[in-house]
């Protein structure tokens, strides 16, 4: 069964060491723990675990990192190896090659892991600490500046540049402590803008990956021409999570919905019922139950795979279809629903793809009582589709920790690193502009450390630590 569309995605290291050595490319989930053993400090182990792209080109083709691994994996024993085999060899494979420089880059292999660079590609090569900005009379080059940041955050959350007598008072206030906690208090007032939280604002776009809207389809304001669901209510919940003192795992874990109104101010209401919305309290994880996930990630689908790896992608920053975040469940797939998912192609995916799919089991999209949880849905609604459908069970697998039901699915996912990791590489990515790079990988750890733990989830705080590293603000 072909997998589900990958999201375009620029991530710094965020999957897992997935592949075998040998042809066919086998599904090695046992890879990242050993590799991670083996270099604990490494950029790509702090919260994460290795991408394929670390041995990969393309799987199953190896790049110059993977192909000299290969001869020290266990040589003699048939291929492919099995787990055990793989795991076993891997750790003295990495320390065979680790002086060697095996993509060319005048970097051995360790360096470039430890220091957060791609030992197999030549163009991934390790922080230089060599600051290349040159002399600029107006800031301090490679160093975090003051007035860069300033001008930068009153642009990022603002939506305006300073003008040349707030630059002028800015400066007046003389010592470095005094101007960062100015930046403080003006990213407070910046952060209740309609430019950071108002429709379509900075907020929205961080949203749109997640939601991925198509106005065709959508119902109420702005109505398309076949209006099935409102996705502007998933827009609420999620600018709901990310602003004020608000806790972002509502976003996958809230029983509430979020309405919004007004304009500059825009202004949005927790509320327990939406005539948009049909997914009773008892049953609702966020924006993975509103209207417009169910009808665009579910849409006719018995088993929705495409719903569980739509929020698994957008909201934990896995994405299956790249074989990334695999977590194998014993015994699995099952292929309840016949679509030919045990087949070698496609059963290392689907070992974790089908437990993360079945607690959507009774979450129906279109057809007959859309949008809503219906107890026995397959029975029901699916009477002509394998006999062996019926047998799907409700409890599935999350990150390795067996769930019951959607709303734990939720609970597990948003307390985890990945949630953590992906919610700060948003606004890493949409502030910074790009991914966290090597370099950047020290400030990024802690700044999404201390989301999870110091800030309690809470976005306006983590943003006055972000603001605050060299990765913002030193030109």
């Amino acid at each position: 069964m072909p997998l589900p569309s990958p999201t375009p995605r620029r991530w710094l290291l965020p999957a897992l060491l997935l592949l075998g050595f040998a042809p066919p490319a086998a599904a090695m989930p046992t890879g990242p723990g050993s590799f991670c053993a083996e270099y604990p400090t490494a950029p790509a182990c702090q919260g994460t675990q290795p991408a394929c792209t670390y041995c990969h080109v393309a799987p199953p083709q190896r790049n110059g990192y993977g192909a000299a691994l290969e001869p020290h994996l266990a040589p003699g024993k048939p291929r492919p190896l099995s787990d055990a085999d793989f795991a076993a060899a891997l750790p003295a494979a990495l320390r065979a090659i680790a002086t060697e420089d095996t993509d060319g880059d005048g970097a051995p292999n360790q360096f470039e892991v430890e220091q957060g660079s791609l030992p197999g590609d030549a163009n991934s090569v390790p922080p230089s600490g060599i600051c290349g900005g040159g002399e600029n009379p107006q800031f301090k080059v490679c160093q975090y500046d003051p007035r860069f940041a300033y001008r930068r955050m009153l642009s990022d959350f603002c939506g305006t540049s300073p003008t040349y007598a707030q630059v002028v008072t800015f400066l007046e206030l003389g010592s470095e402590e005094k101007q960062r906690a100015f930046l403080d208090q003006e990213l407070d007032r910046c952060l209740q803008s309609d430019f950071w939280r108002g429709k379509h604002g900075q907020l929205w776009k961080v949203a749109h990956p997640k939601i991925r809207p198509v106005g065709s389809i959508k119902s109420g304001e702005d109505a398309g021409i076949i209006p099935l669901a409102d996705y502007y209510d998933d827009y609420a919940l999620f600018t709901w999570s990310q602003t004020d003192d608000h806790d972002a795992r509502d976003v996958l874990t809230a029983s509430f919905y979020v309405k919004r109104s007004g304009a500059s101010p825009t202004t949005y209401t927790a509320t327990n019922n939406l005539s948009s919305q049909f997914v009773e309290a008892s049953r609702r994880a966020g924006n993975m139950t509103s209207a417009w996930t169910l009808t665009s990630f579910v849409m006719f689908t018995a088993l929705p795979r495409n719903a569980a790896s739509q929020m698994y992608r957008a909201y934990l920053g896995l994405d299956i279809a790249k074989q990334e975040g695999l977590h194998s469940v014993p015994n699995e797939p099952r292929d309840y629903d016949a679509k030919g998912v045990q087949a070698p192609q496609c059963a290392a995916c689907h070992a974790t793809l089908d437990p993360l799919s079945y607690p959507y089991r009774n979450y129906n999209g279109l057809g007959g009582l859309p949008n809503r949880y219906i107890p026995n849905r397959l029975e029901l609604l699916f009477p002509n589709e394998a006999a062996t459908l019926k047998n799907t069970p409700e409890q599935g697998v999350i990150l390795g920790q067996p769930v019951n039901n959607l709303m734990e699915w939720a609970r597990v996912a948003a307390s985890s690193d990945a949630f953590a990791i992906s919610t700060v590489t948003d606004y890493w990515k949409l502030l910074v502009g790009h991914a966290p790079l090597p370099e950047e990988n020290e400030e990024f750890v802690r700044t999404w450390q201390a989301f999870r733990t110091t800030h309690a989830y809470r976005v306006q705080k983590m943003l006055h630590d972000l603001i605050r590293t060299e990765a913002y603000g030193a030109p």
